[in-house]
């Protein structure tokens, strides 16, 4: 996409939905997170951004060829870790976790410090520029990233200095977000889709407006996800409920009407039957 700073939200919305109809393969992680962090700032030129992550990545392929060990996956992993951490000296926001700047990607680099989702949507951009595998991971409650070379495998935290971690460390970690009762599984380690990564990056947003009591705002980023996620059961689910909050009743009933096209579990579909027939009486 074309960018000036008269470029407004039509432009960034039809990017988002175009990313709607591609399959999860061809999605740029890293220019989808800054067109969602756009919306915030359409004014704001996005350059100087762009090519911030083509210096990460030439940055990237610099420090690799510099180490001489092209064989060596733990080679690439410090390369990038040289790269963002200490080059460019990302951290993450320990001091101010639930600053909404900490999702939105164009404040992250001004910033140089964000959630892990964000830290890793840059570190998953450094390493797929160089043609390296890298996903995120399917584990609760804190992004991570997971590195494979033929048979050799790392876990890694970008919140924390790209670290990579052990099986034990990922079982202290998942016993204390899940209580002494969780059990580390294979599913932990399973990778996260491209547009779900998208989808955990504004749902850090949502969550922290809906603390903050702000469901005109959050309904605002529903509606972004929809865009790049519309085959997205729950969220459409998400929609008709916070319509339904703002009293915009015949937003709620295409929302969950969408939903029951989309969803599978018979319990669920009764629910939204349900609330669907009780939003309907109040226009009758």
């Amino acid at each position: 996409m074309s960018w000036s700073p008269a470029s407004g939200r039509k432009d960034l919305e039809a990017s988002l939905r175009r990313i709607g109809g591609q399959g999860d393969d061809e999605i740029d992680l890293a220019a989808a997170a800054l067109w969602l962090a756009a919306l915030d700032r359409p004014q704001v030129p996005l350059d100087r951004y762009r090519h911030h992550l083509t210096v990460l990545a030439r940055d990237t392929a610099q420090e690799f060829e510099a180490s001489g060990n092209e064989e060596d996956l733990s080679a690439r992993i410090e390369a990038i870790n040289a790269v963002l951490f200490d080059r460019h000296a990302y951290q993450g926001d320990s001091l101010n976790y639930d600053d909404l700047q900490n999702a939105n990607l164009m404040r992250v680099i001004d910033r140089q410090k964000g959630l892990p989702v964000a830290l890793g949507i840059l570190y998953i951009h450094c390493a797929r520029a160089q043609g390296w595998e890298i996903q995120g991971l399917n584990f609760p409650g804190h992004f991570l990233l997971r590195m494979d070379r033929e048979t050799d495998r790392r876990i890694i935290d970008p919140f924390h200095g790209g670290n990579q971690l052990s099986t034990a460390d990922l079982r202290a970690m998942l016993k204390a977000i899940g209580g002494p009762e969780a059990e580390l599984r294979s599913e932990h380690y399973r990778p996260v889709p491209n547009r779900m990564i998208l989808k955990r990056l504004q749902d850090n947003i949502k969550a922290r407006l809906l603390r903050a009591q702000q469901p005109s705002e959050a309904l605002e980023i529903v509606e972004t996800m929809l865009m790049f996620a519309p085959a997205e059961a729950n969220l459409w689910r998400e929609a008709g409920i916070l319509h339904a909050g703002q009293d915009n009743l015949r937003a709620a009933i295409l929302s969950l009407e969408q939903y029951l096209l989309l969803c599978d579990p018979p319990d669920a579909r009764h629910e939204a039957a349900r609330l669907l027939q009780q939003i309907k009486s109040h226009l009758n």
